[in-house]
């Protein structure tokens, strides 16, 4: 019933900068991985491009978070935001229909970080969350094949 109308899209959480990739439009975002946040409520207030210029420069109110430290997520709540705030600005039509993720994920990370990747997938709007290791992905996306039993370098 999705199949047409739902969205396949790629996405790298880096920890400077965000990269989301939609099947058949190629890269349509590459913002700051920054949230800026109300200080007691932790309500957003910025995401993005918006909230990187407010890093060092925010009143007393309000915090300008790096939530993805090393590659791994260091605040949950805060990096499902940003993901949720992506998403939406990549996908107007995110809301009605959930799109299929893979995630880019760091090679050395633990299983309890992976599956914070993937909670927080589902947590901002996925209906599917696959998560890989950069690495693959590199080989993958470099044409490389990578179930034949042949040595390549990345």
């Amino acid at each position: 019933m999705f199949g047409k109308k739902s969205s396949d899209i790629g996405i790298d959480l880096g920890t400077c900068n965000t990269l989301i990739y939609i099947r058949g439009k190629g890269i349509v975002l590459n913002e700051p991985s920054v949230v800026a946040v109300e200080r007691g409520t932790r309500k957003v207030v910025a995401v993005g491009t918006d909230a990187k210029r407010m890093l060092w420069k925010t009143p007393e109110d309000i915090i300008a978070i790096r939530p993805l430290r090393d590659g791994v997520i260091a605040d949950l709540e805060s990096t499902e935001k940003m993901m949720r705030y992506f998403i939406s600005k990549a996908l107007p039509r995110y809301r009605f229909v959930k799109p299929r993720m893979v995630i880019g994920i760091p090679s050395c990370i633990t299983e309890v970080e992976r599956r914070a990747v993937e909670e927080s997938a589902y947590k901002s709007g996925a209906r599917e969350v696959i998560v890989i290791e950069e690495s693959r992905a590199a080989a993958i996306g470099a044409g490389i094949p990578i179930f034949e039993p042949a040595g390549h370098m990345i």
